[in-house]
């Protein structure tokens, strides 16, 4: 079992959610249903799903929600781009965004690797 508060790729989604929030707070109101809440909902995921596998007894389940944080983390950057290219997000919001989602990206990847290395 991990400590995932302990976690950098923890930290930093949670850190995501927060910029995500902030963001979105300035969409169009008639998007709160709509792209507002899917990526809200998207960033949520991504440290709840690392919290959740790290309160798992197995590696394997560890794994899995690890597979659902990233799969999360890449339905934001599609939402990202989305936003960029209906203007409800500026160039430069959008490029710290994606830095920030690609970060993380990686970092899922490389603690997932991490597990599996160590099942070995």
């Amino acid at each position: 079992m991990h400590q995932f508060k302990e976690l950098k790729v923890w930290q930093k989604g949670k850190d995501l959610v927060k910029e995500i929030y902030m963001l979105t707070h300035k969409f169009p109101k008639e998007e709160l249903f709509g792209i507002t809440s899917q990526m809200r909902r998207s960033a949520v995921s991504i440290p709840t799903n690392i919290a959740e596998g790290c309160g798992r007894n197995s590696n394997v389940d560890l794994n899995r929600f690890l597979d659902i944080a990233n799969g999360s983390a890449f339905e934001l950057e599609t939402l990202t781009l989305l936003s960029f290219d209906l203007e409800f997000l500026n160039q430069e919001n959008f490029k710290n965004l994606d830095k920030k989602i690609n970060e993380v990206q990686k970092m899922i990847f490389g603690f997932k690797q991490s597990v599996l290395n160590a099942q070995c």
